[in-house]
């Protein structure tokens, strides 16, 4: 494949994307994230601003000694000298060099507002300090990329003065001209003429590159749009991560570059990789991923409708706009009161159950009348192959439960405590536990595992990673009907379960009673 077919990946997820409200990720957090990045096979990682703060001065000192890349190349960020200043004693060039990092980015100017206004200096001197800041860093043997801040403003406003600073950075010696549309504003249409007149002007003096952030909606659009006009280095972040409303999500230009428009943007057999590694991300960060995320999202290549899940049976293209394999998701399908016969019976054969047609039928009906109670089976996997295995004729016999009761009292101090007393029979055998709990719903839980743990130790590995309560008539006030979705996992599958009721102990109850049949179910 020639250079020209080629698009560099730029990953900022650990620079940009941990400006985004609500994350923060510990040094160990971007050491694992780096190297998943590598394992992507992204081009580059900027890894964040050595010096800024004490958090990336120590992750570029332990990168050094930890990280061993088959693939990328660690980027350290930084800015141009202070207006004025000498870049022999700027702190800031002093720490890009001190890292240690084959290639390093920095931040230029090329907005003549904001030159003059917010570093309040001249326009000849914002050029110098771009020019003096990358002869610097090539002179200390740094392969030097630089983002041009707020470029396409700054083209809008001054197309000149722009360029200079374009002109500035090669003659200095950059390999890299990141154009940033750094306010998010613009719109293909803007991109496309001002990377073409880009493209015309430097020629192939240096690489032409994108970052954008997500302010229209237009960032991947607009990222798309460049490589059209001619840059060949995108910059972005994975999951969308970033600033305000975010930064280019990579994990939509990165496949639709490489699989709708031609180009290479990771190695041979990576592209599969990305889904597992956008969610790996979403989870060390604690911020779930979209459902909805394009070609990563659980949801991306899930169908529900009755009409499209019988269309796919015949012909997996007919409502799927790439083989999810492609980018390592998969095809699901969703089961709820719209489904019809040909959804259930594909659901029945990818959990192996063998259905007959009056099987087939029961679970139809039973998940009309369910959901029209308010069950949601969409969001309760786990809940839903119990139904089914129950429509085929199976029963569980790992244990009955003869009662269940919660009490909670406030003494006289003020504080509350909960008690739960569960009885069980476990084939002949009864059992009777009472346990004390934060509440009711661990005070139960925690009675029924004293029960069977003795008798079914593999529920030690079982444990609850959320509990989500929703109203779903919230006209009757504190009788209203409530829905529980309970999240659970053996480290290895997680499954939710699902319980619905005016009594939120006994939708609470259901959704437990059925999570740790589950469990016991697929144990090993």
């Amino acid at each position: 494949m020639t250079k020209q077919q080629l698009v560099e990946v730029f990953d900022t997820t650990l620079r940009d994307g941990m400006q985004v409200e609500g994350v923060s990720a510990s040094v160990e957090d971007k050491l694992r994230i780096a190297e998943q990045l590598d394992y992507l096979g992204v081009h580059f990682i900027e890894g964040g601003w050595p010096g800024a703060n004490p958090k990336d001065i120590e992750f570029f000192a332990r990168a050094k000694q930890e990280l061993t890349f088959t693939t990328s190349a660690l980027v350290a960020f930084g800015s141009t000298r202070r207006p004025l200043g000498k870049v022999d004693d700027d702190a800031t060039l002093r720490n890009l060099i001190e890292a240690q990092t084959s290639a390093v980015c920095i931040v230029a100017k090329a907005w003549d507002y904001h030159v003059e206004h917010a570093l309040q200096t001249t326009l000849e001197e914002g050029i110098a300090m771009v020019s003096d800041s990358v002869k610097y860093l090539t002179a200390n043997d740094r392969r030097v990329l630089v983002d041009m801040e707020h470029f396409f403003d700054g083209f809008k406003s001054n197309p000149e003065f722009s360029l200079r600073v374009l002109e500035a950075a090669i003659i200095g010696g950059a390999t890299h001209l990141v154009l940033c549309d750094t306010n998010g504003g613009s719109l293909p249409s803007d991109v496309l003429h001002i990377v073409g007149e880009v493209k015309k002007h430097i020629g192939d003096d240096a690489t032409i590159g994108i970052h954008c952030h997500d302010d229209t909606g237009c960032a991947v659009a607009n990222s798309l749009a460049a490589v059209q006009s001619g840059a060949r280095h995108v910059q972005g972040t994975l999951n969308g991560l970033g600033e305000r409303t975010g930064n280019t999500n990579l994990t939509t230009v990165i496949p639709n570059l490489q699989l709708k428009m031609g180009y290479e943007c990771l190695p041979e057999g990576r592209l599969e990789r990305l889904t597992a590694v956008s969610n790996y991300v979403a989870e060390v960060l604690n911020r779930p991923l979209n459902p909805q995320a394009p070609y990563v999202g659980s949801s991306a290549f899930a169908h529900k409708a009755g009409l499209h899940v019988s269309a796919i049976s015949r012909a997996k293209d007919a409502y799927e706009h790439i083989a999810p394999e492609l980018v390592g998701n998969g095809t699901r399908f969703l089961v709820s009161e719209m489904a019809g016969r040909a959804t259930i019976t594909m659901k029945a054969d990818e959990l192996g159950l063998t259905m007959d047609g009056p099987a087939v039928n029961q679970v139809i009906d039973d998940l009309k009348r369910l959901e029209h109670e308010g069950y949601h089976f969409e969001a309760a996997d786990a809940s839903l192959e119990l139904l089914m295995r129950r429509a085929s004729g199976w029963q569980q016999n790992f244990f009955n439960v003869e009662s269940m009761r919660v009490i909670t009292d406030e003494s006289s101090a003020g504080t509350f405590t909960t008690e739960a007393t569960v009885k069980v029979w476990i084939g002949d055998h009864r059992e009777v536990r009472v346990a004390e709990g934060n509440g009711p719903v661990n005070a139960i839980d925690t009675a029924l595992r004293a029960a069977l743990l003795e008798k079914f130790p593999q529920l030690s590995r079982v444990h609850l990673t959320d509990y989500k309560v929703r109203i779903l008539d919230s006209g009757s006030a504190t009788g209203a009907v409530t829905r529980v979705l309970l999240d659970a996992s053996d480290g290895e599958r997680n499954w939710t379960t699902i319980g619905v009721s005016s009594n939120i102990i006994e939708a609470s109850w259901r959704a437990l009673e059925e999570s740790l049949i589950f469990g016991l179910l697929h144990s090993k």
